[in-house]
């Protein structure tokens, strides 16, 4: 909104200064500032607020160190997270652009899945929350939506490599009026297409069309259905990941920070003409945009972490998780990054295949032996460390040098092919 509003001053009236908001740059610094106030300082209100209520987490003892003491801690804390993304990018973002409103879309979808399992949790005072079913129906409908969304509408596009060398060859793109009107051409030239980056490979793009047509020769015109079901699998599998890492105080608040930051600075590369083509990745218009949606969200966790670190004060609950995950994976599937996922969120994928083999090597040894054998002393693996006695502190910290680790590989793969 507040976009619209200084362009409107700057055109009409040449405010000095309002020309600002046309830059990206000072539009996504002014949107984690915002979220991270919102998420500090009306956090402690609504931190404040439950606990009067005695809005508290019911915690099962599991035989954790400390784990009883944060029983009646405020939970469904993820919704500071969910207005302190949302505040931002409604006052900063241009709200013509299909990309912003598909990751307003996913943060309110899943908000309000997370929100019923908690409520269900707290107030119906059961354990099990929303039923799994319900969940993954929820994940399989954002899913649908947005795979749907990203192969029939006009204005999710890509530029082809030849088109953006044809285009930074022809103009002097160090030139600001050249640059716009490069920026232009280039935009006009993109096609719908259904490719993707794969890392690490020197010519990095997949196309799901060439593997339909590789299945059978035309199948291309159903590229879409293949599409749809990889973002369902990727919403599914990203967003239970983060709902399975939030476990300890502050891990997988810390952790998602970590990963929004990082794509924040893959999807300032692939909207920008400049950079797209020096390293030679696909150039996606408009997608810059999502840069400003993308600092909301880092501020926003980094503004939550200063209430969630250990010990916390409060929990985000299922409301927060689910949410995280959500936004983690539509937004890399929207910036074409989504087979970069499982280095990025490494820590989410490791926690849900602790849980995957520690629940199948337990029933295949109980039905084979008669007894029931584990992996792990305990799953997810966080609280595997938390059963060999280390503190919790420690894991946490730990966990977030490793999830830096792959984040700087993530970044490194835009290179290293």
């Amino acid at each position: 909104m507040l976009y619209y509003l200084f362009t409107y001053l700057h055109e009409n009236f040449n405010l000095p200064g309002a020309g600002v908001f046309q830059y990206i740059s000072f539009r996504a610094a002014m949107a984690i500032v915002l979220s991270l106030f919102i998420s500090m300082v009306w956090g402690k209100r609504v931190m404040a607020f439950l606990h009067r209520k005695q809005i508290g987490e019911t915690v099962r003892d599991l035989g954790l160190q400390g784990q009883k003491e944060k029983e009646g801690t405020p939970t469904m804390g993820g919704l500071i997270i969910i207005v302190a993304i949302l505040i931002p990018v409604l006052l900063f973002c241009k709200l013509d652009n299909v990309y912003v409103w598909l990751m307003i879309i996913t943060t309110v979808w899943l908000g309000i899945m997370g929100f019923m399992d908690d409520y269900i949790k707290v107030f119906k005072h059961n354990k099990h929350g929303l039923k799994g079913k319900f969940k993954v129906i929820g994940q399989v409908g954002l899913g649908l939506l947005v795979g749907l969304v990203m192969c029939f509408h006009p204005d999710i596009t890509v530029s082809q490599k030849n088109v953006a060398e044809v285009c930074v060859e022809n103009y002097n793109v160090l030139d600001a009026e050249q640059y716009e009107e490069a920026e232009e051409t280039l935009a006009a030239a993109t096609e719908k297409s259904m490719k993707t980056t794969i890392p690490f490979v020197k010519n990095n793009e997949l196309d799901y069309t060439a593997i339909m047509e590789a299945i059978h020769t035309g199948w291309g015109k159903y590229t879409w259905i293949l599409f749809v079901l990889v973002v369902i699998f990727v919403v599914t599998a990203v967003s239970n990941g983060c709902n399975l890492t939030d476990g300890i105080d502050g891990l997988a608040t810390g952790t998602s920070a970590i990963i929004g930051a990082t794509l924040a600075v893959l999807s300032w590369i692939s909207g920008n003409i400049i950079f797209s083509e020096y390293l030679n990745i696909m150039y996606i218009p408009n997608v810059g945009e999502l840069t400003i949606f993308i600092a909301a969200f880092v501020g926003a966790t980094i503004g939550f972490l200063w209430h969630n670190t250990y010990p916390a004060r409060i929990f985000m609950g299922d409301t927060g998780s689910l949410t995280l995950g959500g936004i983690i994976a539509v937004y890399a599937l929207l910036i074409r990054k989504e087979l970069l996922l499982p280095v990025l969120c490494g820590i989410f994928l490791m926690e849900s295949l602790s849980v995957i083999m520690q629940t199948t090597y337990f029933k295949y040894t109980k039905k084979r032996f008669g007894e029931g054998k584990r992996i792990f002393l305990m799953s997810p693996l966080h609280h595997h460390y938390q059963k060999k006695g280390i503190p919790e502190p420690k894991i946490v910290m730990r966990f977030f040098i490793v999830s830096i680790l792959l984040a700087v590989i993530t970044l490194v793969t835009l290179k290293l092919r």
